[in-house]
């Protein structure tokens, strides 16, 4: 009995689909990995030349630190306990003090921009 023949069209099809899968959940996961490091501050042209420099440099103890400061940061992350709408709203804040310069602090004091904290206090 003749087995039948396989159908290369229909696996090479399911290859493709799978290939597109994964580089879209490559580039929403590279996404994910630039908000989540706080780097979607930066303005487009400032991350693509930090990215080159980071891929040109051969310097392999340059190249293991960054590699253990990244495993430190994937590591802190997994045992953060705060809900992800409060990092979210942190985030917020830190992009919002960098655009207009106003800063509120854990203790609900806010400072204008170039004020420190006793400046605020005694109404400076």
């Amino acid at each position: 009995m003749m087995r039948k023949p396989r159908d290369y069209d229909a696996e090479l099809k399911a290859l493709e689909d799978k290939a597109r899968s994964l580089k879209s959940r490559k580039v929403q996961q590279l996404g994910e990995l630039v908000i989540a490091t706080g780097a979607d501050v930066l303005t487009a042209d400032e991350l693509a030349g930090a990215l080159i420099v980071l891929t040109e440099t051969k310097d392999a103890g340059k190249r293991e630190a960054w590699a253990k400061r990244g495993a430190t940061f994937f590591q802190s992350r997994a045992r953060r306990s705060a809900p992800a709408t409060e990092r979210h709203l942190r985030r917020s804040n830190v992009i919002a003090q960098r655009t207009t310069g106003i800063r509120q602090h854990s203790h609900g004091m806010i400072c204008g921009p170039g004020r420190s904290i006793a400046a605020s206090a005694r109404g400076i």
